[in-house]
């Protein structure tokens, strides 16, 4: 399996990417290949005039799935996340590539803006054909039913280790059709080597310090309402 994430820093946050393939690993035995077009603050109005990038990955890269993130906070207008949405969407189908809408979450202290967000994207893969992954709604209900499991990084924005989890496990349910168990606690955490500055880059050599241990029976929950 070969996945293109294409988004911004909801998308390359804890290097989410990754922790998806490593889930889909311990699912299914058979690790995918998984690439990122993510940069900082970007819609995706901004990929759609990025054509020939975007154009050449798609054309290109072999990919089975390309997961297609929207800027969330703020949230862009409806109706231009429909139409640029849409050409996407179209433009993966020309390539022979299956479209994922990923929904994403409200910030945490605007949760009244998730709702919006639900129905743009339920639209959005339901009008042009597309799969959606439901992570804002996953999200949703665990904050609702689990106050103590927090899914935000520090600013209230971003996911922190228990977000990336969440996400990751919803992509492994919906493009490999399970989530396994024994993803059950593990995570990671690219802010534990050293304070992240956006602005300065840190390249990390040692990939193992990325790996975090999380709370077993936090994220055995996380699982349960994934598989609801």
């Amino acid at each position: 399996m070969r996945v293109l994430f294409l988004g911004n820093s909801h998308t390359f946050f804890h290097d989410m990417p990754e922790l998806f393939a490593r889930f889909a690993e311990k699912t299914t035995g058979e690790k995918p290949d998984v690439t990122m077009l993510a940069y900082s603050g970007r819609s995706l109005d901004w990929h759609r005039r990025e054509y020939f990038s975007l154009r050449f990955n798609l054309m290109h890269g072999g990919y089975d799935y390309c997961i297609i993130q929207q800027a969330a906070h703020p949230y862009p207008p409806i109706e231009s996340t429909l139409s640029v949405g849409a050409d996407i969407i179209d433009l993966c189908h020309r390539c022979g590539v299956k479209p994922v809408v990923y929904m994403t979450w409200a910030e945490k202290r605007f949760p009244e803006n998730q709702q919006k967000m639900i129905d743009t994207c339920e639209k959005l893969a339901s009008d042009n054909h597309a799969l959606l992954a439901p992570i804002g709604r996953v999200w949703q209900r665990v904050q609702q039913k689990y106050p103590d499991i927090d899914l935000y990084h520090r600013d209230g924005e971003h996911a922190g280790p228990y977000g990336d989890f969440l996400i990751a496990s919803v992509f492994c349910k919906l493009l490999c059709g399970e989530v396994s168990d024994s993803v059950s606690g593990i995570g990671q955490d690219f802010s534990i080597p050293a304070t992240i500055d956006m602005d300065r880059p840190l390249v990390l050599e040692d990939k193992s310090k990325l790996t975090v241990s999380l709370d077993k029976d936090k994220t055995d929950r996380i699982l349960r309402e994934v598989k609801e």
